[in-house]
Order: structure tokens, then C-alpha cells, then sequence
């Protein structure tokens, strides 16, 4: 669907030659002499890569309409993701590099929401904290509350976080999926 960059909005996707972006930021900028133009700040889908792009003022550009479905992560089969529609209970097979970092929050049975481009996988909404157990590390110092030190945690996911001294292994803590950083123990 052809739009022109007058319409343009955050979280807008759009479908350039480049490949898919997502409206990051965008500029309306009249100058005195010459004519109108926008200032974007695009994310590219795919690969995550942020690019500065202008265009003019009225320029078409394709609007790419990207599904999002809230699905429910099953289990692993072999080295993909297998998750189900929350409506349909249709089944799909995800690879772990379409996922990127997020594979790294996801346990069996947690729902994410997928963002689909025709038939492909091209993003992934998680919530804003995961909770999930301390698979190993060190045994916590009892009374070392204060200090601020931190120790490594390898969590149920494999994801290794750092944690205060006194998480102990078989705890579940909080983890911020934005940043991959420890919240609190849960």
C-alpha cells in the first residue's frame, strides 16, 4: 500500500528497496528557500541496523503491512522454535536467527507476540520483564545485602545475567528483556 512520507508515523513499517524498516523517528522540515522534506530515523527489521534517510515532501513510499500474532512457544524441534496460534492453534516452525536476542527469554509455554510480513517471521514483542529460574551459579553469601556486588547467573535459557550475592541456584529472579538485566527475585 503506496503512502507518502506526510503520512508517516512511529512504528510504522515501511518496504524499501533496502529492505523492511520500521519509522523509528521522523522530521517534517521546511526550510526558507526550497522545498519541504522529511528527516526519518529507520530500524530495519531484519537485521536490527538503524539508518538516517530523507526524503521529500509528498515522495510515495510502500507501506508494508506487518501481522502481529500473539502465539504460544511450544517447544524445540531440533534447532527451531515451534510456536502455536492463540486463535487457530495453527502450528509454525521459527528459526532461532529470526528470533535474534529473544529466544534468550523464552521458556516453553510463554506467549510472545510475532510480527509476520507475508509469510515471514520479522520481528518478536516480548514483555517488558521475563520471570525465570537460576539454572547455576555460586551459593549465596548470607548478610551481603548492600554492597551492590554482583555475581554471574546462568539462567533456565542459557542466558547468563549478572545477580546480587545472595541469589542462590533454583531461585527465579526478574529479568528486564530490553536491557538483559537483573530486576528482583520473584
Amino acid at each position: 500500500m503506496a503512502v507518502t512520507t506526510n503520512d508517516l508515523r512511529n512504528g510504522m513499517t515501511l518496504d524499501l528497496p533496502e529492505g523492511l524498516f520500521g519509522v523509528v523517528e521522523f522530521q517534517h522540515v521546511k526550510p526558507g528557500k526550497g522545498g519541504a522534506f522529511v528527516r526519518t530515523k529507520l530500524k530495519n527489521v531484519r537485521t536490527g541496523a538503524v539508518i538516517e534517510r530523507t526524503f521529500r515532501a509528498d515522495e510515495r513510499v510502500e507501506q508494508a503491512i506487518v501481522e502481529k500474532r500473539e502465539m504460544q512457544y511450544l517447544y524445540r524441534d531440533g534447532t527451531d522454535y515451534v510456536f502455536m496460534d492463540t486463535v487457530s492453534y495453527d502450528q509454525i516452525q521459527v528459526n532461532p536467527d529470526t528470533l535474534g536476542g529473544a529466544a534468550h527469554y523464552l521458556k516453553e509455554g510463554d506467549t510472545a507476540v510475532l510480527q509476520r510480513y507475508g509469510e515471514e517471521i520479522v520481528g518478536v514483542d516480548l514483555p517488558a520483564a521475563v520471570e525465570l529460574s537460576v539454572a547455576e551459579t555460586e551459593p549465596g553469601v548470607q548478610g551481603d545485602r548492600v554492597s551492590g556486588a554482583r555475581k554471574p547467573a546462568t539462567l533456565e535459557t542459557g542466558l547468563v545475567v549478572q545477580v546480587p550475592l545472595f541469589v542462590n541456584p533454583g531461585e527465579r529472579v526478574k529479568v528486564d528483556t530490553r536491557t538483559g538485566e537483573y530486576i528482583t527475585r520473584a
